[in-house]
């Protein structure tokens, strides 16, 4: 109102005279997202079904990180592949997962979190060629 009303103001200004004066300060409103995700949950419910992947982190004794990549049958519990390296790509956990796909054959669906290897657009071109549905994992 005052900035139609001619004034040069800006929020910031207007806010800190407001709690001067005692008053309350509004908050401004979260937006929400345009596109709300719905995450596809699904659990195993057979062997093969839906295999899910992970990365665990610790350290040498020299300080030095190592990474593990971890891939588990989530109907068995079976772990798949455990692969320790000092650094693993997307490539490196598709050669994994390929690995394990010419044994067991595809999964259905792969379940992973939001890390840097599974937003990989080679990941999931990956799953489309293999006709696998990406999914996130719930917490």
């Amino acid at each position: 109102m005052l900035i139609r009303d001619g004034f040069a103001v800006n929020r910031q200004w207007v806010q800190r005279l407001w709690r001067l004066e005692g008053l309350h300060v509004q908050r401004p409103k979260r937006r929400k997202p345009k596109i709300a995700r719905q995450p596809i949950v699904v659990r195993g419910a057979y062997p093969n079904q839906v295999w899910a992947i992970n990365f665990q982190f610790d350290e040498t004794d020299d300080g030095r990180p190592v990474k593990i990549l971890n891939v588990t049958d989530e109907f068995t519990r079976e772990a798949l592949a455990t692969n320790a390296a000092r650094r693993i790509t997307a490539a490196g956990t598709m050669a994994v997962l390929d690995q394990i796909r010419e044994s067991r054959g595809a999964p259905q669906f792969l379940g992973m979190d939001n890390g840097p290897e599974f937003i990989a657009d080679t990941l999931h071109d990956w799953c489309k060629e293999q006709n696998i549905k990406a999914k996130e994992m719930s917490k």
